[in-house]
């Protein structure tokens, strides 16, 4: 289960208010009506964020703040403070006590929802290098010689400056694979941002990147400088970038081109230091056919290209990604899990996987929830896949070596011996195929 938000206000109304919009936003969230609650709340559980007022009756914000950071609760939590636009001051002795960022009362909502996905994105950053995530990204991401050609690549253009295009299907991985170029980069000891351009207005995507001056747009009560001019020397990744406006894209297409930026509301440009990539799942050749994107973008954004293959085109890579997934949840969750039964390896890899990465990673915390034994079964798992009828299959434990012959037995089956098909559904050559049915102890003839 993902970590809820805490809203601390002792404004009744203005609290329900929050509680409402952010649970039509999708975030899941606890309340509380000061600052001492805050402090309560903080020491039974984590919290993703806690977006807390200042001014409060019993204890106020900066003292429930300066509690939670002395007692080292929620270490890694980012508290986002709210304080009327008269009393700044305590939005700075907030910053300086340790706050995330503050909030000017009355809220604007638009910014508000920025200001929360920036620091959940900086919250979840810090948990996977905690995680040692980017111990073995390679591992992390897949071995199988369908993912080579990503690997390959990357290992190439990762030591330069060139922009890269990261395509594939939704789920797939494409932010992993522009995190693993961040990490064999020459800038990798310098801020990784990620922006999801899908996500904001345009407005607001154009004043995250390039900043804006005071009273450039409603809410702007401060200036603030964009996330390319923070992360100077680093690397900016635009996932999503299909879902751009030509306006907007116009505007990046200048910054590409010439290195500098020019803020909302302002009459003068800076010069920026950052590396650009970009990902979509979106044919974006098809989209400058239709005029819905830049040719000239296109051409900036794709000088170095890497597809990255659907999760059922590299099913090699499936008992070691699940495995990857069942040992975090397994840790975050307090459990002890042994590894996955046939019936459940077999459910797996007869599943089309249409959300990929994202959605394995979704099925293996739910399996470590809600499992009854020390292994994870096939009754485990999302009803989508589970078994809906026929025999049972035998519930044995499984080493990797039984996974990888399970997954080339049901690949041959599924292709009625043929060994080409097999290889190429595989995504191996024939001559690997023929190496792994002869480690099985299959006979091999060259013959399909």
């Amino acid at each position: 289960m993902i970590d809820p938000i805490l809203i601390v206000d002792d404004d009744r109304e203005h609290l329900f208010m929050l509680k409402t919009v952010l649970s039509d936003w999708g975030y899941a969230n606890q309340t509380a009506s000061d600052g001492a609650e805050a402090v309560r709340l903080s020491r039974d559980r984590h919290f993703r964020l806690i977006l807390m007022d200042v001014r409060m009756g019993v204890m106020d914000g900066l003292a429930a703040l300066n509690s939670i950071k002395k007692e080292g609760l929620n270490t890694d939590t980012p508290i986002i403070i709210m304080t009327a636009f008269s009393k700044v001051t305590d939005a700075v002795a907030a910053l300086k006590a340790g706050a995330y960022d503050y909030l000017t009362k009355p809220l604007d909502l638009d910014v508000v929802k920025m200001t929360m996905e920036r620091a959940s994105e900086h919250s979840k950053l810090k948990e996977e290098k905690q995680a040692g995530l980017f111990g073995t990204p390679n591992f992390q991401m897949g071995k199988s010689p369908a993912f080579k050609n990503v690997i390959d690549l990357v290992d190439l253009a990762a030591p330069t400056e060139a922009t890269v295009l990261i395509t594939g299907e939704s789920g797939v991985g494409k932010e992993m694979v522009a995190r693993l170029l961040q990490c064999k980069s020459l800038r990798k000891n310098a801020p990784f941002i990620t922006i999801n351009c899908a996500a904001m207005a345009e407005t607001l995507l154009e004043a995250e990147l390039f900043g804006h001056e005071k009273g450039a747009f409603t809410g702007a009560e401060k200036r603030r400088d964009g996330r390319l001019k923070a992360g100077s020397g680093g690397t900016v990744f635009l996932d999503e970038i299909g879902e751009t406006s030509q306006a907007f894209q116009a505007k990046l297409l200048r910054v590409l081109q010439e290195g500098e930026i020019q803020p909302l509301g302002s009459d003068l440009t800076e010069k920026v230091d950052v590396r650009f990539l970009a990902a979509t799942n979106r044919n974006l050749v098809k989209e400058v056919e239709a005029g819905r994107f830049r040719e000239d973008l296109y051409w900036r954004l794709d000088v170095v290209s890497i597809h990255v293959p659907a999760l059922r085109e590299r099913l090699e890579d499936l008992p070691a990604l699940a495995n990857y997934f069942i040992r975090q949840y397994a840790l975050k969750n307090h459990k002890t899990v042994k590894g996955l039964t046939q019936d459940a390896l077999a459910a797996m890899t007869s599943y089309h996987w249409p959300g990929n990465i994202r959605e394995l990673q979704n099925a293996m915390e739910r399996a470590v929830i809600l499992m009854r034994g020390d292994y994870i079964t096939a009754k485990d798992m999302p009803l989508n896949l589970a078994p809906t009828g026929g025999h049972a299959v035998e519930e044995l434990p499984l080493n990797l070596e039984e996974a990888e012959k399970l997954i080339v037995e049901r690949a041959l089956t599924h292709t009625k011996g043929n060994k080409t098909q097999a290889a190429n559904t595989l995504g191996v050559t024939r001559k690997t195929l023929a190496a792994k049915l002869r480690k099985f102890g299959v006979n091999w003839d060259g013959k399909d």
